[in-house]
């Protein structure tokens, strides 16, 4: 059921026209050495195209990981910020904040 789930949850690439050229592929025909020759060909470059359209589609689902990735960091630093600058320069920070503040209201006003 996993190859079910990472197709519907968008993880795989489902939707394809070059997975609807793997399925004819096993129709019996007559041999010919020029539609072998053709035939292999073809393959080659149908694999060249699939893994172009994977890499985009990866690239695609990466980039939307990597915000999320990215505000997950931004949450943890912002929880764990005691760890990088000692509690009074915090404490002093936000007294700065609150100054600046009071006086922007002040003007306003």
């Amino acid at each position: 059921w996993t190859k079910a789930y990472r197709k519907l949850a968008g993880k795989e690439l489902a939707e394809d026209k070059t997975f609807e050229l793997e399925r004819r592929r096993n129709r019996p025909e007559k041999y010919n050495r020029e539609t072998v020759k053709k035939t292999l060909k073809a393959i080659g470059k149908i694999t060249e195209i699939r893994a172009k359209r994977q890499e985009r589609h990866y690239e695609r689902r990466m980039v939307k990981a990597k915000a999320q990735e990215k505000k997950a960091a931004k949450v943890q630093l912002e929880k764990e910020i005691h760890l990088i600058k000692a509690p009074a320069k915090i404490a002093e920070e936000k007294e700065k904040l609150r100054v600046r503040v009071e006086q922007a209201d002040m003007m306003q006003q």
